[in-house]
């Protein structure tokens, strides 16, 4: 079902950037609601402005965060954005130093707010520009962008109402809480009396959610759920999404067919995603001329400067076919972008802080090369 497809793919759905789409997922909730409760434990939110899945992953994975955040003062910037909306009602306007001087009066992180910086700014700038895209807010007048140049940039918003629903309610009183673990204990911590639905749910998620579910040995119940219940996940994925469900040794994913278009998906369209597909089959091509021993684990174990080596093996034999600026990338850069696209999709994992590189079983699934009438012209241009 698309509409139920369009739920887990956007954060929400807003009714007035689509009222059509709206209106469509809000007549079919009935329809898959038994399927998200039962076997996600998940829930629809619907207002006369937005209609929400709460998405609560079955486990917090590193990729979850915000793709455009990269410091935890841009995260914290949010929260106090969110709090400051909260007292504002939709269509009540405001500037950008109402919004600068409540950050700085109640940010409580190690490092003081100061917007004589250049980097605290853009921290900002990148909030406002979330919280744009989300609806929460909109700019009637001036461009936020200037704050990057002086932080005298004054801009007038308005408030769309929409914060208030951004944030999911929690049970307890969160401000005790010291790690994302205590999200994911207060999550399950109603199901302890029921570890069968509790298991169904963090599994289903955990499928939808993430690129793979690795089978982490004996003592993994998830994976032996996934084992028994095989058939069940298959039948569900299938009647209401038209995914196929894949179930190996090591591991158990979703594989959609090629006509499926969906966001955050491997392979893509993106430039990165054709150079890690090339990436993947050389690593599989010398695992298959034992010049890359595999471990007992199903993981290969190489220190960062060999995995470095492999990527410029591969960009010496196949950057003829790619695109303009990765051929052209300086190669720390290149490096550092397969691996970080690559640990996203849990491809590799990092270890001792950084010096070590796991590759992981998922390489071996998903390869890619040069169709033949390309290397055959490409051979005859030589």
């Amino acid at each position: 079902m698309r509409e139920l497809e369009l739920l887990l793919e956007n954060f929400w759905i807003y009714k007035e950037e689509d009222k059509e789409l709206y209106y469509a997922i809000k007549d079919s909730i009935a329809k898959f609601k038994i399927f998200l409760n039962e076997k996600l434990g998940y829930h629809v939110i619907v207002n006369p402005s937005v209609i929400k899945l709460e998405k609560i992953p079955g486990r917090a994975e590193s990729f979850m965060g915000i793709e455009d955040f990269v410091d935890s003062m841009e995260y914290a910037f949010l929260c106090l954005l969110l709090m400051f909306l909260e007292d504002k009602t939709k269509e009540e306007q405001f500037v950008l130093s109402e919004i600068t001087e409540y950050i700085k009066g109640n940010f409580m992180g190690e490092e003081e707010v100061d917007w004589t910086l250049y980097r605290h700014r853009k921290h900002l700038i990148k909030v406002l520009k979330f919280a744009q895209e989300a609806h929460m807010i909109q700019v009637d007048d001036g461009d936020e962008q200037v704050f990057a140049r002086s932080m005298d940039a004054e801009v007038l918003y308005e408030s769309t109402g929409l914060s208030r629903y951004f944030v999911r309610s929690f049970g307890t009183n969160i401000l005790e809480y010291r790690s994302y673990k205590d999200f994911e204990q207060e999550e399950w911590a109603n199901l302890d009396k029921d570890r069968g639905f509790m298991r169904r749910h963090r599994v289903y998620r955990r499928l939808l959610m993430a690129p793979i579910m690795y089978n982490e040995g004996n003592e993994d119940a998830d994976y032996d759920y996934v084992k028994k219940q095989r058939g069940m996940i298959e039948s569900d994925l299938e009647k209401y999404l038209g995914y196929n469900l894949h179930v190996h040794r090591n591991g158990a994913l979703i594989v959609l067919d090629p006509e499926k278009n969906i966001k955050d998906t491997f392979p893509s369209t993106k430039a990165i995603s054709d150079v890690v597909l090339l990436f993947n089959a050389l690593i599989v091509n010398k695992i298959k001329n034992h010049e890359i021993s595999v471990n007992k684990s199903g993981t290969i174990i190489l220190s960062k400067g060999n995995f470095e080596e492999l990527i410029n093996e591969l960009k010496s034999k196949t950057d003829h076919g790619w695109s303009k600026e990765y051929r052209e990338m300086n190669f720390s850069i290149l490096a550092e972008r397969i691996l970080e696209y690559m640990e996203e999709f849990q491809m590799v994992s990092i270890i001792e802080m950084g010096k070590t590189v796991e590759i992981m079983p998922l390489v071996g699934k998903v390869i890619g090369t040069y169709p033949k009438d390309y290397l055959e012209n490409l051979e005859e241009r030589n």
